[in-house]
């Protein structure tokens, strides 16, 4: 009997072993099979999106940050095309901080991205003849960051914080009596022997930037002497800024294209730049970009109209007059028929559309107007 039962465990201990393997590695071929499925989808996904390196995005691209770029960008008020009121107001402000010997009140630019709010502060260095520090409102994630930054300052000098209002409200503090008395509270120690100290600064001026003037804290607006907001440039203004560029890049080109490349740019200099430099290179291989079916096809090339439209913003325009035949949609619903983030048509998409015209927005949802169903019908 002993014996029995010890070939009876044997036997299903055998079979047990047997089914586990079997099942194990019909897991691992279904997990195999997953990962291969799920790595041809990922492609399918990608490939139908259009490219995310926009030509029009509002976003900074490698072309923005090379030598060439650098070269194009004014380094005087007086190379500096548009915002004359931002200007008049800059230069007396500039003309009395040299002539009391002071640091300048604190400056805050606000508006639109794209439109050369980097470029004032450099322009500001430059004329008050002080250094420029520059860092982003995510790039200081502790009070340190800041503390050492701060401490590092010469007197006069420039610090350039763009997305400021993204910076943390501890963060955010700190500024709060740097940018009024030139000194900042450290805390020593720690629990009930913690002291505060506070540490001297040398007078410097703080330059914000920010796209969402909302979006920045009470007090630390307040604490700008200047508040500006830029606007965006003049057609006119853009063709000064491209026929002097491309002086500099030594590309010789007609008023037709340069007028053609000012409508495209979305009214601001770093697009206008953009697709300067894309017409340079056309040149630079052969292509006969005066003639306006030249022009017109490389346009079409990098899925730029006249208005300065490209793939994703027709396709928006597209889906709203076409698919859903005029009526109100949720940005949810836009979201998912076209594959994107919801933040990416908020804000990358939409304020450009809003701007000329083109999109309402309504307590039940976007929807095109007479102007853009006009022309997406000429198209």
């Amino acid at each position: 009997m002993f014996i029995i039962r010890i070939v009876l465990i044997v036997v299903y201990f055998c079979f047990f072993s047997r089914f586990a393997t079997q099942t194990l590695q019909n897991l691992t071929s279904l997990y195999t099979l997953y990962k291969h499925y799920f790595s041809i989808f990922s492609l399918v996904i990608e490939s139908s999106k259009p490219d995310t390196d926009r030509m029009v995005a509002p976003v900074q691209q490698p072309s923005d940050t090379t030598g060439s770029t650098n070269i194009l960008r004014p380094k005087t008020f007086d190379n500096y095309v548009g915002q004359d009121h931002i200007k008049k107001h800059l230069g007396v402000s500039l003309a009395s901080a040299k002539m009391q010997k002071r640091s300048l009140e604190h400056i805050l630019f606000y508006g639109p991205p794209w439109l050369w709010k980097t470029t004032l502060a450099n322009i500001i260095s430059v004329e008050m003849e002080t250094s420029l520090k520059s860092t982003s409102g995510p790039a200081i994630e502790k009070q340190s960051d800041l503390v050492s930054i701060l401490s590092n300052l010469q007197e006069n000098d420039i610090l350039f914080i763009d997305e400021i209002h993204r910076l943390r409200p501890q963060v955010e503090e700190i500024l709060y009596t740097a940018m009024e008395d030139f000194e900042i509270d450290i805390m020593v120690g720690s629990g009930t022997g913690a002291q505060s100290v506070k540490l001297a600064l040398k007078p410097f001026t703080l330059v914000g930037a920010t796209t969402k003037l909302s979006a920045l804290s009470s007090p630390l607006r307040d604490r700008f002497g200047n508040v500006l907001k830029l606007d965006f440039y003049e057609v006119e203004d853009i063709e000064t800024i491209l026929k002097r560029n491309s002086e500099v890049l030594e590309t010789q080109l007609s008023d037709q294209t340069i007028h053609a490349l000012a409508l495209r740019s979305r009214w601001t200099p770093r697009i206008a730049n953009r697709l300067l430099k894309i017409i340079r290179d056309y040149m630079v291989v052969g292509k006969e970009v005066s003639d306006p079916k030249v022009l017109e096809e490389i346009f079409h090339d990098i899925w730029v109209d006249e208005k300065g439209l490209d793939y994703l913003d027709r396709k928006y325009l597209s889906l709203l007059s076409g698919t859903f035949a005029g009526w109100p949609v949720g940005l949810n619903t836009l979201a998912s028929a076209l594959g994107e983030e919801e933040s990416t048509l908020e804000q990358v998409v939409e304020p450009y559309l809003l701007q000329i015209g083109f999109l309402e927005r309504t307590p039940r949802g976007r929807k095109t107007t007479l102007f853009s169903s006009e022309y997406m019908n000429s198209l």
